[in-house]
Protein backbone atom coordinates (compact mmCIF):
# COMPACT_ATOMS: atom_id res chain seq x y z
CA UNK A 1 0.00 0.00 0.00
CA UNK A 2 2.68 2.21 1.30
CA UNK A 3 4.48 1.95 -2.42
CA UNK A 4 1.48 2.57 -4.45
CA UNK A 5 0.73 5.53 -2.44
CA UNK A 6 4.15 6.67 -3.16
CA UNK A 7 3.96 6.09 -6.59
CA UNK A 8 0.84 7.93 -6.65
CA UNK A 9 2.70 11.00 -5.13
CA UNK A 10 5.84 10.29 -7.73
CA UNK A 11 3.21 10.32 -10.69
CA UNK A 12 1.56 13.69 -9.08
CA UNK A 13 4.49 15.34 -8.20
CA UNK A 14 5.66 14.81 -11.75
CA UNK A 15 3.24 15.81 -13.24
CA UNK A 16 2.67 19.40 -11.44
CA UNK A 17 6.25 20.13 -12.61
CA UNK A 18 5.74 19.38 -16.03
CA UNK A 19 2.28 21.27 -15.65
CA UNK A 20 4.80 24.52 -14.54
CA UNK A 21 7.25 24.15 -16.80
CA UNK A 22 4.63 24.49 -19.28
CA UNK A 23 2.93 27.84 -17.48
CA UNK A 24 6.10 28.96 -17.36
CA UNK A 25 6.76 28.73 -21.02
CA UNK A 26 3.04 30.02 -21.90
CA UNK A 27 3.89 32.96 -19.98
CA UNK A 28 6.88 33.49 -21.44
CA UNK A 29 5.51 33.48 -24.32
CA UNK A 30 3.13 35.50 -23.61
CA UNK A 31 5.44 38.41 -22.22
CA UNK A 32 7.50 38.19 -25.63
CA UNK A 33 4.18 38.40 -27.55
CA UNK A 34 3.21 41.52 -25.98
CA UNK A 35 6.63 42.93 -25.84
CA UNK A 36 6.42 42.44 -29.43
CA UNK A 37 3.03 44.25 -29.59
CA UNK A 38 4.01 47.00 -27.32
CA UNK A 39 6.82 47.19 -29.65
CA UNK A 40 5.06 47.40 -32.64
CA UNK A 41 2.35 49.94 -31.37
CA UNK A 42 5.13 52.17 -30.10
CA UNK A 43 7.03 52.49 -33.82
CA UNK A 44 3.76 53.05 -35.01
CA UNK A 45 2.59 55.67 -32.81
CA UNK A 46 6.24 57.33 -33.65
CA UNK A 47 5.61 57.13 -37.34
CA UNK A 48 2.12 58.50 -36.66
CA UNK A 49 4.06 61.63 -35.08
CA UNK A 50 6.52 62.17 -37.38
CA UNK A 51 4.04 61.88 -40.37
CA UNK A 52 2.03 64.62 -38.27
CA UNK A 53 5.13 66.84 -37.80
CA UNK A 54 5.57 66.61 -41.04
CA UNK A 55 2.16 67.68 -41.85
CA UNK A 56 2.07 70.12 -39.92
CA UNK A 57 5.36 71.81 -41.53
CA UNK A 58 4.01 71.67 -44.32
CA UNK A 59 0.90 73.33 -43.50
CA UNK A 60 3.69 75.90 -41.82
CA UNK A 61 4.76 76.46 -45.45
CA UNK A 62 3.30 79.90 -46.91
CA UNK A 63 2.56 78.87 -50.78
CA UNK A 64 1.00 81.08 -53.20
CA UNK A 65 -2.38 80.15 -53.79
CA UNK A 66 -1.78 79.31 -57.89
CA UNK A 67 0.58 76.49 -56.72
CA UNK A 68 -1.04 74.81 -53.92
CA UNK A 69 -2.17 71.92 -55.89
CA UNK A 70 1.15 71.70 -57.39
CA UNK A 71 2.54 71.97 -53.93
CA UNK A 72 0.26 69.26 -52.54
CA UNK A 73 1.05 66.95 -55.26
CA UNK A 74 5.01 67.21 -54.67
CA UNK A 75 3.91 66.67 -50.51
CA UNK A 76 2.70 63.07 -51.75
CA UNK A 77 5.87 62.48 -53.80
CA UNK A 78 7.99 63.47 -51.29
CA UNK A 79 6.00 60.51 -49.29
CA UNK A 80 5.41 58.59 -51.59
CA UNK A 81 8.84 58.11 -53.49
CA UNK A 82 11.46 55.32 -52.37
CA UNK A 83 14.37 54.24 -53.77
CA UNK A 84 15.45 51.10 -54.57
CA UNK A 85 17.32 50.19 -51.25
CA UNK A 86 14.00 51.46 -49.50
CA UNK A 87 15.05 55.43 -48.95
CA UNK A 88 12.76 58.41 -49.40
CA UNK A 89 13.92 59.20 -52.79
CA UNK A 90 12.95 63.51 -52.24
CA UNK A 91 14.68 63.70 -48.99
CA UNK A 92 15.07 67.09 -47.20
CA UNK A 93 18.47 68.35 -48.18
CA UNK A 94 21.05 69.38 -45.57
CA UNK A 95 22.92 72.45 -45.01
CA UNK A 96 26.90 72.56 -43.72
CA UNK A 97 28.58 75.52 -41.59
CA UNK A 98 31.53 77.29 -44.00
CA UNK A 99 34.26 77.84 -41.92
CA UNK A 100 36.12 81.05 -42.40
CA UNK A 101 39.09 81.59 -44.45
CA UNK A 102 41.33 84.49 -44.83
CA UNK A 103 41.69 85.44 -48.53
CA UNK A 104 40.18 84.81 -52.19
CA UNK A 105 40.25 81.42 -53.63
CA UNK A 106 43.75 82.52 -55.85
CA UNK A 107 45.25 83.51 -52.34
CA UNK A 108 44.54 80.06 -50.39
CA UNK A 109 45.77 78.41 -53.22
CA UNK A 110 49.10 80.84 -53.21
CA UNK A 111 49.11 80.50 -49.85
CA UNK A 112 48.11 76.87 -48.48
CA UNK A 113 49.70 73.77 -49.48
CA UNK A 114 47.89 70.93 -51.29
CA UNK A 115 47.70 69.02 -47.89
CA UNK A 116 45.82 71.88 -46.16
CA UNK A 117 42.47 71.69 -46.19
CA UNK A 118 42.70 75.45 -46.83
CA UNK A 119 43.68 75.41 -49.98
CA UNK A 120 41.09 73.67 -51.78
CA UNK A 121 38.71 75.87 -49.54
CA UNK A 122 36.41 77.43 -52.37
CA UNK A 123 36.08 74.52 -54.01
CA UNK A 124 34.60 72.69 -51.13
CA UNK A 125 32.36 74.78 -49.50
CA UNK A 126 31.04 77.01 -52.86
CA UNK A 127 32.26 80.02 -50.52
CA UNK A 128 30.87 82.86 -53.02
CA UNK A 129 30.62 86.47 -52.83
CA UNK A 130 26.66 86.90 -53.09
CA UNK A 131 27.07 90.74 -53.52
CA UNK A 132 28.08 89.88 -57.08
CA UNK A 133 25.14 87.25 -58.07
CA UNK A 134 23.69 88.39 -61.51
CA UNK A 135 19.55 88.70 -61.64
CA UNK A 136 17.87 85.25 -61.44
CA UNK A 137 14.52 84.80 -62.81
CA UNK A 138 11.67 85.17 -60.64
CA UNK A 139 10.11 82.38 -60.03
CA UNK A 140 6.56 82.15 -61.50
CA UNK A 141 5.31 80.82 -58.57
CA UNK A 142 2.05 78.97 -59.87
CA UNK A 143 3.80 75.23 -59.29
CA UNK A 144 5.83 72.92 -60.80
CA UNK A 145 3.14 70.67 -62.89
CA UNK A 146 2.92 70.91 -66.38
CA UNK A 147 6.61 73.07 -66.43
CA UNK A 148 8.97 71.60 -68.76
CA UNK A 149 13.24 71.23 -68.02
CA UNK A 150 16.30 70.32 -69.79
CA UNK A 151 18.35 67.97 -68.04
CA UNK A 152 21.57 67.79 -69.28
CA UNK A 153 24.18 65.04 -67.76
CA UNK A 154 28.25 64.73 -68.12
CA UNK A 155 28.18 61.33 -69.65
CA UNK A 156 27.66 57.65 -70.07
CA UNK A 157 27.78 55.82 -67.57
CA UNK A 158 25.38 52.59 -64.85
CA UNK A 159 25.15 55.74 -63.11
CA UNK A 160 24.04 58.33 -65.32
CA UNK A 161 21.46 56.22 -66.20
CA UNK A 162 20.45 55.24 -63.17
CA UNK A 163 20.20 58.82 -62.19
CA UNK A 164 18.52 59.81 -65.24
CA UNK A 165 15.92 56.78 -64.37
CA UNK A 166 15.21 58.37 -61.05
CA UNK A 167 14.76 62.06 -62.62
CA UNK A 168 12.53 60.86 -64.93
CA UNK A 169 10.29 59.00 -62.58
CA UNK A 170 10.62 62.13 -59.98
CA UNK A 171 9.36 64.68 -62.71
CA UNK A 172 6.45 62.12 -63.74
CA UNK A 173 5.52 62.43 -59.85
CA UNK A 174 5.05 66.48 -59.55
CA UNK A 175 3.92 66.53 -62.93
CA UNK A 176 7.12 68.09 -64.92
CA UNK A 177 8.17 67.11 -68.44
CA UNK A 178 12.30 66.36 -68.87
CA UNK A 179 14.40 66.18 -71.89
CA UNK A 180 17.29 64.48 -71.29
CA UNK A 181 21.12 65.03 -73.36
CA UNK A 182 24.10 63.17 -72.54
CA UNK A 183 27.43 64.69 -73.84
CA UNK A 184 29.46 61.52 -73.08
CA UNK A 185 31.68 62.83 -71.28
CA UNK A 186 33.08 65.35 -74.10
CA UNK A 187 33.40 69.14 -73.19
CA UNK A 188 32.61 70.26 -76.64
CA UNK A 189 29.56 68.69 -76.71
CA UNK A 190 28.22 69.76 -73.22
CA UNK A 191 28.79 73.32 -74.69
CA UNK A 192 26.71 72.21 -77.91
CA UNK A 193 23.74 71.02 -75.63
CA UNK A 194 23.78 74.63 -73.13
CA UNK A 195 23.17 76.19 -76.60
CA UNK A 196 20.83 74.23 -77.38
CA UNK A 197 18.67 73.90 -74.40
CA UNK A 198 18.87 78.09 -74.28
CA UNK A 199 17.38 77.73 -77.97
CA UNK A 200 14.36 75.66 -76.65
CA UNK A 201 13.58 78.53 -73.95
CA UNK A 202 12.42 75.59 -71.54
CA UNK A 203 11.33 76.92 -67.89
CA UNK A 204 14.46 75.26 -66.46
CA UNK A 205 17.82 74.06 -67.21
CA UNK A 206 19.94 71.38 -65.12
CA UNK A 207 23.62 71.01 -65.65
CA UNK A 208 25.56 68.41 -64.32
CA UNK A 209 28.86 70.12 -65.31
CA UNK A 210 31.71 68.34 -66.74
CA UNK A 211 34.66 70.43 -65.63
CA UNK A 212 34.31 72.85 -62.33
CA UNK A 213 36.57 75.14 -63.79
CA UNK A 214 34.53 75.45 -67.10
CA UNK A 215 31.11 75.43 -65.06
CA UNK A 216 30.96 79.46 -64.40
CA UNK A 217 30.68 80.58 -68.32
CA UNK A 218 28.07 77.78 -69.01
CA UNK A 219 25.64 78.86 -65.99
CA UNK A 220 26.26 82.61 -67.05
CA UNK A 221 25.19 82.13 -70.06
CA UNK A 222 22.10 80.20 -69.24
CA UNK A 223 21.11 83.04 -66.88
CA UNK A 224 21.90 85.79 -69.01
CA UNK A 225 19.59 83.98 -71.18
CA UNK A 226 17.00 84.99 -68.68
CA UNK A 227 16.36 80.57 -67.79
CA UNK A 228 16.39 79.68 -64.16
CA UNK A 229 19.81 77.60 -63.87
CA UNK A 230 20.36 74.92 -61.47
CA UNK A 231 23.22 72.53 -60.61
CA UNK A 232 23.17 69.26 -59.92
CA UNK A 233 25.66 66.40 -58.42
CA UNK A 234 29.23 67.87 -59.22
CA UNK A 235 30.22 71.13 -57.45
CA UNK A 236 31.10 73.64 -59.74
CA UNK A 237 33.96 76.09 -58.80
CA UNK A 238 32.65 78.62 -56.22
CA UNK A 239 32.56 81.73 -59.21
CA UNK A 240 29.63 79.82 -60.60
CA UNK A 241 27.27 80.14 -58.00
CA UNK A 242 26.71 83.90 -59.21
CA UNK A 243 24.75 82.11 -62.20
CA UNK A 244 23.11 79.33 -60.45
CA UNK A 245 19.58 79.34 -58.64
CA UNK A 246 20.35 76.01 -56.46
CA UNK A 247 22.73 73.65 -56.31
CA UNK A 248 21.59 69.89 -55.50
CA UNK A 249 23.78 67.21 -54.34
CA UNK A 250 26.66 65.10 -52.56
CA UNK A 251 28.46 66.75 -49.89
CA UNK A 252 31.36 65.48 -51.36
CA UNK A 253 33.89 66.50 -50.01
CA UNK A 254 32.62 65.27 -46.25
CA UNK A 255 31.99 61.98 -47.36
CA UNK A 256 35.91 61.58 -48.51
CA UNK A 257 37.08 62.96 -45.00
CA UNK A 258 34.42 60.64 -42.99
CA UNK A 259 36.22 57.68 -45.06
CA UNK A 260 39.86 59.36 -44.76
CA UNK A 261 39.12 59.29 -40.88
CA UNK A 262 37.92 55.74 -40.95
CA UNK A 263 41.02 54.43 -42.97
CA UNK A 264 43.57 56.74 -40.33
CA UNK A 265 41.97 54.33 -37.73
CA UNK A 266 42.25 51.19 -39.54
CA UNK A 267 45.98 52.23 -40.64
CA UNK A 268 46.91 53.35 -36.62
CA UNK A 269 47.95 56.46 -37.75
CA UNK A 270 50.90 55.57 -40.09
CA UNK A 271 51.50 53.98 -42.84
CA UNK A 272 51.19 54.78 -47.01
CA UNK A 273 48.21 55.50 -49.20
CA UNK A 274 48.48 56.09 -52.81
CA UNK A 275 45.24 57.53 -54.68
CA UNK A 276 43.00 56.76 -58.10
CA UNK A 277 40.88 59.73 -59.24
CA UNK A 278 37.97 60.84 -60.75
CA UNK A 279 38.32 62.70 -64.39
CA UNK A 280 40.87 65.16 -64.08
CA UNK A 281 39.21 68.53 -63.83
CA UNK A 282 35.42 67.78 -62.38
CA UNK A 283 34.62 68.55 -58.78
CA UNK A 284 34.58 64.66 -57.79
CA UNK A 285 38.28 64.59 -58.70
CA UNK A 286 39.05 67.28 -56.38
CA UNK A 287 36.70 65.60 -53.32
CA UNK A 288 37.84 62.55 -53.89
CA UNK A 289 41.54 62.79 -53.52
CA UNK A 290 42.15 65.65 -51.93
CA UNK A 291 39.31 65.61 -49.32
CA UNK A 292 40.86 62.42 -47.66
CA UNK A 293 44.32 63.65 -48.36
CA UNK A 294 43.86 66.72 -46.42
CA UNK A 295 42.16 64.89 -43.42
CA UNK A 296 44.66 62.54 -43.39
CA UNK A 297 47.36 65.39 -43.10
CA UNK A 298 45.68 66.96 -40.41
CA UNK A 299 44.51 63.87 -38.45
CA UNK A 300 46.44 61.37 -39.30
CA UNK A 301 50.86 63.55 -39.88
CA UNK A 302 52.10 60.11 -39.99
CA UNK A 303 50.64 58.47 -42.95
CA UNK A 304 52.69 59.55 -46.46
CA UNK A 305 50.99 60.34 -49.92
CA UNK A 306 52.59 57.54 -51.92
CA UNK A 307 51.49 58.58 -55.36
CA UNK A 308 48.21 60.00 -57.30
CA UNK A 309 47.10 58.77 -60.83
CA UNK A 310 44.16 58.85 -62.94
CA UNK A 311 43.74 56.23 -64.82
CA UNK A 312 40.11 56.17 -65.60
CA UNK A 313 37.49 53.72 -64.99
CA UNK A 314 38.69 50.59 -66.89
CA UNK A 315 39.50 47.86 -64.76
CA UNK A 316 42.41 46.47 -66.67
CA UNK A 317 44.23 50.25 -66.40
CA UNK A 318 43.35 50.48 -62.57
CA UNK A 319 44.73 46.84 -62.07
CA UNK A 320 48.52 47.89 -63.71
CA UNK A 321 48.73 50.91 -61.80
CA UNK A 322 47.64 49.10 -58.75
CA UNK A 323 50.04 46.34 -59.87
CA UNK A 324 52.99 48.84 -60.43
CA UNK A 325 52.46 50.73 -57.09
CA UNK A 326 52.99 47.04 -55.48
CA UNK A 327 56.10 46.72 -57.18
CA UNK A 328 57.44 49.95 -57.12
CA UNK A 329 56.33 50.74 -53.23
CA UNK A 330 56.35 47.02 -52.22
CA UNK A 331 55.58 47.06 -47.91
CA UNK A 332 55.17 50.79 -47.88
CA UNK A 333 51.99 50.49 -49.83
CA UNK A 334 49.43 50.24 -47.18
CA UNK A 335 46.29 51.84 -48.61
CA UNK A 336 44.31 52.45 -51.22
CA UNK A 337 42.05 55.32 -51.63
CA UNK A 338 39.83 54.81 -55.33
CA UNK A 339 37.37 57.18 -56.03
CA UNK A 340 35.26 54.43 -57.62
CA UNK A 341 34.10 51.45 -56.17
CA UNK A 342 33.02 49.45 -58.95
CA UNK A 343 35.51 49.23 -62.34
CA UNK A 344 37.97 51.12 -60.27
CA UNK A 345 37.42 48.83 -57.49
CA UNK A 346 37.70 45.92 -59.22
CA UNK A 347 40.87 46.60 -60.99
CA UNK A 348 42.63 47.34 -57.59
CA UNK A 349 40.99 44.20 -56.02
CA UNK A 350 42.45 41.88 -58.63
CA UNK A 351 45.76 43.34 -59.00
CA UNK A 352 46.34 42.84 -55.06
CA UNK A 353 45.11 39.35 -55.70
CA UNK A 354 47.88 38.59 -57.93
CA UNK A 355 50.16 39.77 -56.23
CA UNK A 356 48.86 37.86 -52.50
CA UNK A 357 48.73 41.73 -51.25
CA UNK A 358 45.92 40.76 -48.91
CA UNK A 359 47.04 43.70 -45.63
CA UNK A 360 46.21 46.58 -48.68
CA UNK A 361 43.20 48.31 -47.17
CA UNK A 362 41.49 49.55 -49.72
CA UNK A 363 38.28 52.22 -49.60
CA UNK A 364 36.37 54.08 -52.26
CA UNK A 365 33.49 56.47 -52.90
CA UNK A 366 30.43 54.40 -53.76
CA UNK A 367 27.71 52.85 -54.02
CA UNK A 368 27.44 50.13 -56.80
CA UNK A 369 26.81 46.75 -56.58
CA UNK A 370 30.10 45.25 -57.47
CA UNK A 371 31.14 48.03 -54.60
CA UNK A 372 28.98 45.94 -51.76
CA UNK A 373 29.98 42.64 -53.01
CA UNK A 374 33.35 43.99 -52.46
CA UNK A 375 32.54 45.40 -48.75
CA UNK A 376 30.53 41.69 -48.20
CA UNK A 377 33.58 40.04 -49.25
CA UNK A 378 36.15 42.19 -47.32
CA UNK A 379 37.88 43.56 -50.54
CA UNK A 380 36.92 46.97 -49.63
CA UNK A 381 37.55 48.31 -46.08
CA UNK A 382 34.66 50.52 -46.68
CA UNK A 383 33.08 53.13 -49.23
CA UNK A 384 30.69 56.28 -48.74
CA UNK A 385 27.15 55.71 -49.14
CA UNK A 386 26.19 58.10 -52.02
CA UNK A 387 22.71 57.90 -53.20
CA UNK A 388 21.96 58.34 -57.00
CA UNK A 389 18.38 57.73 -57.30
CA UNK A 390 18.03 60.12 -54.28
CA UNK A 391 20.41 62.93 -55.75
CA UNK A 392 18.38 63.00 -59.00
CA UNK A 393 15.61 63.46 -56.60
CA UNK A 394 16.81 66.27 -54.51
CA UNK A 395 17.05 67.66 -57.54
CA UNK A 396 13.68 67.82 -58.60
CA UNK A 397 12.45 68.23 -54.96
CA UNK A 398 14.27 72.04 -54.92
CA UNK A 399 13.16 72.91 -58.37
CA UNK A 400 9.73 72.29 -57.42
CA UNK A 401 10.17 74.04 -54.48
CA UNK A 402 11.30 76.73 -56.62
CA UNK A 403 9.01 76.77 -59.31
CA UNK A 404 5.54 77.23 -55.97
CA UNK A 405 7.45 80.18 -54.88
CA UNK A 406 9.26 78.81 -52.22
CA UNK A 407 12.17 80.00 -50.49
CA UNK A 408 15.01 77.47 -50.89
CA UNK A 409 18.80 77.36 -49.96
CA UNK A 410 21.35 77.83 -52.66
CA UNK A 411 23.32 74.93 -51.80
CA UNK A 412 21.59 71.74 -50.56
CA UNK A 413 23.74 68.49 -49.82
CA UNK A 414 22.24 65.03 -49.95
CA UNK A 415 22.19 62.95 -46.47
CA UNK A 416 25.45 60.51 -46.37
CA UNK A 417 26.72 57.22 -44.73
CA UNK A 418 29.63 55.04 -44.40
CA UNK A 419 29.18 51.12 -45.71
CA UNK A 420 30.70 48.85 -43.66
CA UNK A 421 30.63 45.07 -43.75
CA UNK A 422 28.86 45.32 -40.14
CA UNK A 423 25.49 47.55 -42.44
CA UNK A 424 25.52 46.69 -45.91
CA UNK A 425 21.83 44.66 -45.00
CA UNK A 426 21.06 48.93 -45.10
CA UNK A 427 21.78 49.82 -48.40
CA UNK A 428 20.27 46.31 -50.55
CA UNK A 429 18.82 46.15 -52.77
CA UNK A 430 21.89 48.64 -54.68
CA UNK A 431 20.39 51.10 -56.80
CA UNK A 432 22.83 50.65 -59.90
Amino acid sequence: MMKKSLAILLCGAMFFGSSVVTFAEEEAATEEAATEEAATEEAATEEAAEEEAAADEAAKVEVPEAAKASYEKLLEAEKTLMTTDNHPMMDAPLAFDVPEVDGDAAYCEDNYEETEAEHWHYKEYLDWDESLDAEFPESPADGQEGKEIVLIVHGAHAWTTCYTEAFEAACDAVGMKVTIYDPNWDQGNQDSYVDQAINEQPDAIVLIPLSADHATQQFKKITDAGIPAFCSNTTPEADAMNFIVAYTGPNDWYQMRTLADMLGEKLEGKGGVAYITHNVGGSPYYARCYGPMTQLAANYPDIETLDIQSPGFEASKVKQVVADWITKFGDKLNAIVLADDSDQAIGAVEACEAAGRDDIVIVAAGISKQGLELVKSGDLYGMSYQTCQGDAGLAVRVISEWFCGLDINRVNYLTTDVVTAENTADFEPCQW
